[in-house]
């Protein structure tokens, strides 16, 4: 049975090897899931695109420059989020994902949060995201932190972007 506790938010990577671990699993969960959504399913890993691949096998590659935040439940990682490096003063949020069995309970939330704090603290000016459309319940959430659906910048078919101010 897996422990309903407390939920805490580090910045990978982390002194476990059970949040390196679990972090890949939650980007895998993600990666599959989205491409499915897509209506792209691919059946594992080696089927999703390299640069995919290289963000679940190397994080601390892929994400170098960027600050990931993991949801622990004990020594289980239950959720992550990714802010990138400040580039003129705006941060991107992406890769927000929980654990099916942990949602509801906040967790990203959390980790919005903790993403938001981090990018003030950075003297970040605006934080953007972008979203698949029909992921109804996170641009619900992004709109409850303060994001409004702002110009696209990528071309990317049903892509929602969105921003806010810091």
């Amino acid at each position: 049975m897996t422990d309903q506790g407390e939920i805490a938010i580090v910045r990978y990577p982390d002194r476990t090897a059970s949040v390196e671990d679990g972090l890949a699993a939650l980007l895998t969960a993600y990666h599959l899931r989205t491409e499915a959504e897509k209506g792209e399913a691919v059946a594992d890993v080696d089927g999703l695109p390299k640069r995919y691949r290289a963000e679940i096998s190397h994080p601390r590659t892929a994400f170098g420059n960027d600050v990931v935040l993991v949801a622990l439940s004990g020594d289980t990682a239950v959720g992550c989020l990714v802010v990138t490096g400040p580039v003129d003063g705006q941060a991107e949020v992406k890769r927000l994902w929980t654990d099916p069995a942990f949602r509801g309970r906040g967790i990203a939330s959390d980790l919005l949060a903790a993403a938001l704090a981090h990018a003030e603290e950075s003297g970040v000016s605006t934080v953007r995201l972008s979203v698949w459309k029909w992921r109804t319940g996170a641009i619900a959430l992004y709109e409850r932190f303060g994001f409004t659906v702002t110009e696209s910048w990528d071309e990317r078919d049903q892509l929602v972007c969105m921003q806010r101010a810091m």
